[in-house]
């Protein structure tokens, strides 16, 4: 048996503090977009892809990034992540291009999928001695994520307002280099395996989910045989992955983890609920800012309200409810929910107003994401075995960020179409942002009818779990 590491509970504040970040790293960006926009260029569809960018690379190679924490080393592993998340961060912030920016953002998002898992694996090795401290270890490392994606809306606005947009980036460089300098007196040196890495699976989904995003986005903007051309590359690369996972002796994704019951559904569920909430949060910050006229500080101000109120019930409500009624109706009423939130924003008007047209549906959505959230993510964990619990989440979490950007490229696609590209043109842009709203709201909606339809209603696991499970939001 290992030797308690007397210095546990400060490592956990530097692992906090990476979940902390990677999941700001996807919120703090939405109030710099119109910034970003107007001084590199982006038009208004492909604007999306300072938030895509990172997120496929950090959904795509995320069961990569724990592969490697397995076979070379957790903290090795963990370590070299804040090294190219800092180097993505550099390049971010001197971009002068769109191209840049999204190289830039891309290589952001590759750090996170390493740090992500090699923290994970950390956490456990730190604390698997003792299943109390386990437990309250695990609810702190859960609630560094809502309160990441808080603090990225709040001090995103802050940061655009006062300083420029480049310095929402500038920021990782001294929190990274301040997390490296700790970790060699922190946490501890994990030895790794032997294995192989499945390089070509992991290049191939990425690169899958990537071309399958960029179809969407360009579809209406060039011919239907370019757009087939390039879905049948996506699938074609996506189903590449698959031969690869079935005759690879070490595969990312063994497909076995299929078989467990409930994992199929649930992670439909977080695809869905990815797919509504993220095109949600990204033309809410656009509205704000594009049509109301708000500056960047009072358009991150104006998201606190409802980022605060996940915060509050994803760690203090949801997880109760869920030991109570388990995890189906939690799912089918938080989509629900979330559905006449987003239903709600689609009435937003040219001249609107924070309090009437944002403030109250932004909070119903805020409800409905915490409701579903948690126990989505634990029913597709829950059927899972021991010794593959780790890759269950792993695909839960890379389910929730491929659906996030499919659903950000087909929204963007519907609102572009409406007129949501034509700045300026108050009327019309509200036209646009509208019908991203009631495309996000109708897919919340089918995740709700499918989630009744398909899940089994069985009991979640207790409180304690749905707490310590507290995962990485959207935004």
């Amino acid at each position: 048996m290992n030797a308690v590491n007397p210095r546990r509970w400060q490592a956990l504040i530097v692992l906090a503090a990476a979940q902390f970040m990677v999941i700001m790293d996807t919120s703090i960006i939405g109030v710099a977009l119109p910034d970003m926009q107007r001084d590199l260029g982006f038009s208004q569809g492909d604007l999306q892809w300072v938030f895509n960018a990172y997120v496929v690379a950090f959904g795509g190679l995320l069961l990569l990034g724990g592969r490697l924490s397995d076979l070379l080393g957790a903290r090795k592993v963990f370590t070299a992540g804040w090294v190219v998340l800092i180097a993505g961060s550099v390049v971010a912030a001197v971009a002068s291009s769109p191209a840049v920016e999204i190289i830039g953002r891309a290589v952001q998002g590759v750090g996170g999928a390493l740090i992500a898992p090699a923290a994970m694996t950390l956490l456990m090795m730190l604390f698997g001695h003792d299943q109390r401290e386990l437990g309250k270890a695990m609810a702190l490392y859960g609630a560094a994520a809502p309160a990441g994606g808080t603090a990225g809306v709040f001090l995103g606005g802050v940061i655009t307002e006062y300083l420029s947009w480049p310095w929402v980036f500038i920021v990782y460089v001294p929190i990274g280099l301040a997390t490296l300098a700790a970790v060699p007196a922190l946490l501890p040196a994990v030895r790794g395996r032997r294995g192989s890495v499945d390089l070509l699976g992991a290049v191939a989904v990425t690169a899958g989910i990537a071309l399958a995003v960029f179809a969407i986005v360009r579809a209406p903007e060039q011919s239907g045989g370019a757009t087939a051309a390039q879905a049948v590359g996506a699938v074609a690369l996506l189903a590449l992955f698959l031969v690869v996972q079935r005759s690879v002796r070490e595969p990312l994704m063994p497909l076995r983890i299929w078989r467990t019951p409930g994992l199929a559904t649930a992670n439909l569920a977080m695809a869905l609920l990815g797919a509504a909430w993220i095109p949600m949060w990204y033309f809410l910050n656009l509205y704000l800012q594009q049509v109301l006229g708000y500056g960047a500080f009072p358009s991150g101000a104006a998201l606190v309200p409802m980022t605060v109120a996940i915060m509050i019930f994803m760690i203090g409500i949801t997880a109760r409810l869920l030991g109570r009624f388990g995890a189906k109706p939690l799912i089918v009423i938080g989509l629900l929910v979330l559905a006449a939130g987003v239903g709600g924003l689609s009435l937003v008007r040219p001249d609107g107003s924070f309090a009437a047209d944002v403030l109250p549906a932004s909070l119903v959505a805020a409800v409905g994401m915490s409701l579903a959230y948690i126990p989505a993510m634990m029913s597709a964990m829950s059927g899972a075995r021991p010794e593959e619990s780790g890759l269950a989440s792993g695909i839960v979490n890379t389910t929730y960020q491929v659906g996030s950007a499919l659903g950000l490229a087909v929204m963007t696609a519907i609102a572009t179409s409406q007129g949501a590209a034509e700045l300026g043109n108050l009327p019309r842009m509200t036209d646009g942002f509208q019908a991203a709203f009631v495309g996000a709201g109708a897919v919340a909606v089918l995740g709700a009818l499918l989630s009744l339809l398909l899940m089994r209603g069985r009991k979640a696991a207790a409180v304690k779990s749905g707490e310590r499970e507290a995962s990485s939001l959207g935004a």
